[in-house]
């Protein structure tokens, strides 16, 4: 049986840990070969033996988003590796510092911005034109529940993911008729590496935010991946411009 993703060649940032691992895994499993890319070259690497281990084929390239040469170079180096791009989950993302808006420096938002947003922004800057030489295309962003609504003391993660959200439809749009789709995906919470540096790995944190969704627990990585796999497959070929929710039911509440 084919899988959702075969022959295709995705492209997966923030792949070194996390929900962006978990995707590398999946797609591999689901027939791409991928070209893995985070800052941090020991997950990276770690995740690259994961997909290798499960039969599946792939590259590994250090990449810091916030750089445009950077991903320029990761995007070149994975075309001359397997021929071309047909896919892209940008997943590389910060957690921001939870504090009140009065106490925010500029150091935080040149942090969070530039990874959570302009982040995306270059790596659609270089997906994008590979996809046209290949006349079609898939991108899923991801989100956060932050993008839906505000979350008191994370100012600046909370306005890079509404940016998110909005360049997505607005990229969705000037791409539909060029056979490039374009979606994100809003985890809510997630038991990741990230989230427990978001909560400073303090228990009780973490279970408030586990009772407040209404199914009562945390999402696992694999069930966001599985979202932005669906999103990328050929399955989904008539939806672009969409927000899927990831979340429990957290944003129905």
């Amino acid at each position: 049986m084919k899988g959702m993703l075969d022959g295709k060649v995705a492209l997966v940032t923030g792949a070194g840990s996390g929900i962006g691992r978990a995707s590398g895994v999946l797609f591999a499993r689901e027939g791409a070969k991928v070209i893995l890319s985070d800052v941090d070259e020991e997950g990276g690497i770690e995740t690259l033996g994961m997909v290798k281990k499960g039969g599946g084929e792939g590259i590994f390239v250090r990449t810091d988003v916030t750089r445009r040469d950077e991903v320029d170079a990761m995007v070149k180096q994975g075309v001359e590796t397997f021929g071309r791009i047909d896919c892209a989950f940008n997943c590389a993302g910060i957690a921001g510092n939870l504090e009140p808006f009065l106490e925010t420096t500029e150091e935080d938002w040149d942090r969070v911005i530039s990874t959570n947003l302009k982040g995306h922004w270059h790596l659609m800057k270089a997906e994008i034109p590979e996809m046209l030489k290949v006349g079609k295309g898939a991108i899923v962003n991801i989100a956060s529940v932050c993008g839906k609504v505000g979350l008191p003391n994370n100012t600046f993660y909370c306005a890079a993911r509404f940016g998110d959200i909005g360049m997505t439809k607005t990229v969705a749009l000037e791409l539909a008729e060029h056979g490039i789709r374009v979606n994100a995906v809003a985890p809510g919470a997630v038991d990741t590496p990230l989230f427990h540096r978001f909560t400073l790995g303090d228990k009780a944190v973490q279970e408030l935010i586990r009772t407040m969704n209404p199914m009562k627990r945390l999402a696992r990585p694999e069930e966001v991946a599985e979202a932005a796999c669906w999103l990328l497959s050929d399955r989904a070929s008539f939806t672009t411009g969409h927000v899927l929710m990831v979340d429990g039911g957290f944003t129905s509440a």
